[in-house]
This record gives structure tokens, C-alpha cells and sequence, in this order.
């Protein structure tokens, strides 16, 4: 089998969004062929320690930090500074961050997770919106496949970028073993402890950063202590990045008391904390996929998504899809499904059999077929032929 190189700075260095998908389809992809001449590429290699069961294949690390990588691989674009002979032997190389470096001499696919810097450029760092309002357009004609994580991302780069239709293969995210129901009282009793949680709690999990809409989730959250005093909101999530209206409308609301920002909650707590949240609210106003509604709806835990987006696809009618921009709707929803246990059982049982069809599995077999496709063929070492 030729050599497949991974791109797996993400999986080795987050557990989150794009670490979770490159992790998931790693794991997916060994399983399917534990043979396979699989390899990984990262960056900050000092500093990363590979997980044991990817310890075994083969990598290209390098020493960078991630702007001198970006920068590199941007550099990589500029006459004839192509980056091959940092990967010797690698027949096919797939990007499965927002980098994919300029290779002539072998194939490349790039995981395309969403369009966001175009569509909402106010909503991100305007060093990064530069970068990848320069790059990405770059690093997708360049790369002879395209992989998008949901048919609304696929919609949306035909719409905002000069692409062609046949070279974008949509091929869903995954679910990890471990997202499944805890009934354990006793587990879900040591998780709400460890953080300050009480018996009844809204959760949320996201990055801080406005796309997230945590605020509205706020407002919505806010209008249902008149009936519910004792009701708690807990936002699992690191702070990203343009947080600070977030945490001034927090510190103004009087809410304070009554929010629990709980940062990074580690992945081995994911499954019980989710489990034990009475409703999980996800309130984004754009997601290229939205894996954490699916991993509530694995947990058992009813799932109130935005009908932004691809969640829509992913959530399907395991969920209640709501207005992101109508706090009101919120209110009453998560009000009804505390209210209402017939409806958050019925609910729950749809969402449990719509997460159950999103298999690492699946991922893996459908990415393997367009690396199987693009390696019957050789590159075109022409640089006209690859931009």
C-alpha cells in the first residue's frame, strides 16, 4: 500500500473540533486496515507527545510553533519553494487542519470544516481572517480532493469560492465509543461535585467566541429563574477568542451566581457531565458539522440545537431545532422539556438512534475511497496543473 500521510497536529495537540475529527478518523482508518503504511505529520514536535496507539507509525514532525508553521506553509506557495522533501516517501498526503503545504509530486486531499472566515469575517481575529482569506482559496484549488464535513459546508464553499462541484466528496464526522448514556448515579453525583453542579443544570459546551451566541443562551437562560431559582447554567468551554462581550454581559446580567464557566473539561468527563444535564442547549450561528449536539444525543441528554448551518443535517429529529436569534424560543423550550418528561423521553429515544448512524467507521471507509481513487492515478508534477 503507498504511504498515506495524515496531518495530525490537531489530534495530537487539542482534544476538541478539529483534534476530535483527525483523532476519530485516524482510529477509524486503523481499524480498517491495521496494515496500512500510515504516517503522521505535526508540528511542535518538542512539545507533543504522540498517544500510545499511534506511537507505532511512522512521522514527519517538525520543530515550529504554529505561526512560523502557517508562514511555512504559506511560504510553500512562492515559486518553486515546494515543501516534497519534507515528506519522502509519501505517495498521498491529507490536511485535515487549515493548512495544506504547496506538494507536486504527490497526491493531497484537505478536510474542509467550514467557510466561516468568509461568511462571518467579524467573528474572527482579523490576523487570522487575513491568513486564510489569502491561503484557503490556495490550498483548496491546490489540492486534487476535497473533503466536506457536511453538505451545508459544501454548499456554502461553491458559494463563496471558485471551486469545482465534482472535487468536494461530503463525508460526515463521527462519534467517539465513549459518548453513550451514564446512568451511573453515582458517577453523574462525583461529576456534578467535581463541578459545582446542582441536580438540575443547563449545559452547553463550545469554545467562548461570539459565533457560539452564548449570550443569547444567557438572555434565554435568564428568564426562567423567576419560575426556576435553584436552575444552573454551565458552559463548558475554553475562552477562544473576542469573549470580552460575553463575560461583560455575564458580569452585568446579575446571572453570575447562577453560571458556572467551567473552561476545559477534559474528554474522560465529557460522557458523564453531558449525561447528567437535565437539557443541552446549542445555540451557534454556524457550524461546519456540530459534533457536540450529536455527542449529547449519544449521552441520552435532550438536545435543543440552532437551526443554523449544518446542524440541522446532523441534529435531524433528534432534537428540537430553534431560532438562534429568538431567546424566547429557548425559554419556553428548555422550560417545557424540564417540565414535560414524556416529551424529553421521546425525544431522547429519536436522538439515540439518529447519533447511532455516525460511525468513525463510516468515515473511514467513505475517506479511504477517494484516497483509493486519486492514487490510481499519478500527479501532474506540472506547476500550471496545480496552482
Amino acid at each position: 500500500m503507498p504511504r498515506i500521510c495524515i496531518e495530525a497536529s490537531p489530534a495530537l495537540q487539542q482534544q476538541a473540533g478539529l483534534g476530535r475529527y483527525t483523532a476519530g478518523l485516524l482510529r477509524g482508518l486503523l481499524e480498517l486496515d491495521p496494515q496500512g503504511d500510515y504516517a503522521l505529520a505535526y508540528n511542535l514536535s518538542r512539545r507533543v507527545q504522540v498517544p500510545p496507539h499511534l506511537a507505532h507509525l511512522p512521522r514527519y514532525a517538525f520543530p515550529h510553533s504554529n505561526k512560523p508553521w502557517r508562514l511555512r506553509n504559506a511560504a510553500s506557495y512562492l515559486g518553486a519553494l515546494n515543501m516534497d522533501r519534507s515528506f519522502a516517501g509519501v505517495q498521498l498526503y491529507h490536511s485535515t487542519g487549515h493548512l495544506l503545504p504547496r506538494l507536486r509530486t504527490m497526491r493531497t486531499v484537505f478536510t474542509l470544516h467550514d467557510v466561516i472566515p468568509f461568511l462571518f469575517p467579524e467573528h474572527h481575529l482579523w490576523q487570522n481572517r487575513i491568513f486564510f482569506e489569502a491561503l484557503l482559496p490556495r490550498f483548496l484549488q491546490h489540492a486534487d480532493a476535497i473533503i466536506a464535513v457536511s453538505t451545508n459546508t459544501k454548499r456554502d464553499a461553491l458559494r463563496v469560492l471558485n471551486l469545482p462541484p465534482e472535487k468536494i466528496h461530503v463525508i460526515t464526522e463521527g462519534l467517539d465509543a465513549q459518548f453513550m448514556p451514564i446512568t451511573d448515579p453515582q458517577q453523574r453525583a462525583a461529576v456534578r461535585q467535581r463541578y459545582n453542579l446542582p441536580e438540575r443544570f443547563i449545559l452547553t459546551v463550545g469554545t467562548l467566541e461570539p459565533r457560539k451566541n452564548h449570550t443569547m443562551l444567557l438572555h434565554a437562560f435568564g428568564a426562567m429563574l423567576a419560575t426556576e431559582p435553584d436552575l444552573v447554567l454551565a458552559i463548558a468551554g475554553k475562552r477562544g477568542w473576542l469573549y470580552q462581550d460575553f463575560l461583560a454581559a455575564l458580569e452585568h446580567s446579575g446571572l453570575e451566581p447562577h453560571v458556572r464557566l467551567l473552561n476545559h473539561v477534559p474528554d474522560a468527563d465529557l460522557p458523564a457531565l453531558i449525561s447528567a444535564a437535565s437539557v443541552f442547549a446549542f445555540p451557534s450561528i454556524y457550524e461546519g458539522f456540530g459534533l457536540p449536539p450529536l455527542e449529547a444525543m449519544a449521552c441520552g441528554t435532550p438536545v435543543l440545537c440552532s437551526t443554523a448551518a449544518s446542524l440541522p443535517e446532523v441534529v435531524g429529529d433528534g432534537g428540537w431545532l430553534l431560532n438562534p436569534l429568538a431567546p424566547a424560543e429557548w425559554t419556553r423550550a428548555m422550560l417545557r422539556l424540564l417540565h414535560e418528561p414524556e416529551a424529553a423521553s421521546a425525544l431522547v429515544a429519536r436522538a439515540l438512534k439518529q447519533a447511532s448512524t455516525f460511525t468513525w467507521r463510516k468515515t473511514a471507509i467513505a475517506t479511504r475511497a477517494v484516497y483509493q481513487q486519486l492514487l490510481q492515478t499519478e500527479k501532474n508534477p506540472n506547476p500550471q496543473a496545480n496552482p
